[in-house]
């Protein structure tokens, strides 16, 4: 008899803590509803874009491991000829030089700041990053330059995180220049 209070409180407590969430959510979602319709539609516009003999600017890359998820990515270089170089696992370790951009040019990170662990590199894991930054760069080959284009659900969601507004859809031109930790699968 002496834990039914407690069982109370407890499951009080979980429910008022599920609504808070609840509420949370929504509020972010009405709150910042113009700057994702302003990305959402930002995003299709740059999806729709073609080259001078009417194909598509940038490829629709969906990853093996979840059909769902996607990034709009653009080579800057002849991918024939880098097509025979590493492509890394989502193991594996990269050196990358990058720089990432809200829907209306304005930088928010770049590695050009960067003087370790090389000038300009930034050294990561991929099962580290965001999973728009996993997917293209598991469809990419050392020497590969290229721009990037992450829906929010596959950057940062509904979450802020430092300068990015809940929502954001991410631009980054991202140059994978080695793989140090390069993992073989048995």
């Amino acid at each position: 008899m002496k834990k039914l209070p407690f069982i109370f409180l407890l499951l009080t407590a979980l429910c008022y803590g599920f609504v808070s969430c609840v509420d949370s959510d929504e509020d972010t979602w009405n709150e910042y509803k113009e700057w994702r319709e302003t990305n959402e539609s930002w995003l299709a516009e740059k999806a729709q874009k073609k080259n001078t003999d009417g194909s598509d600017f940038y490829k629709k890359i969906s990853p093996a491991w979840d059909r769902s998820s996607y990034v709009y990515i653009h080579y800057f270089n002849d991918t024939t000829l880098t097509r025979g170089n590493l492509s890394p696992m989502y193991t594996s370790t990269v050196d990358v030089k990058y720089i990432g951009r809200f829907y209306d040019g304005t930088a928010f990170d770049s590695s050009y700041l960067n003087t370790s662990p090389a000038d300009s590199i930034f050294r990561t894991k991929l099962s580290g990053v965001i999973s728009g930054w996993a997917i293209a760069l598991n469809d990419m080959h050392v020497g590969d330059s290229c721009e990037v284009l992450i829906p929010y659900q596959w950057a940062y969601g509904s979450s802020k995180y430092g300068d990015i507004k809940p929502y954001s859809a991410l631009q980054f031109n991202i140059k994978l220049v080695d793989i140090p930790g390069y993992e073989i699968q048995p």
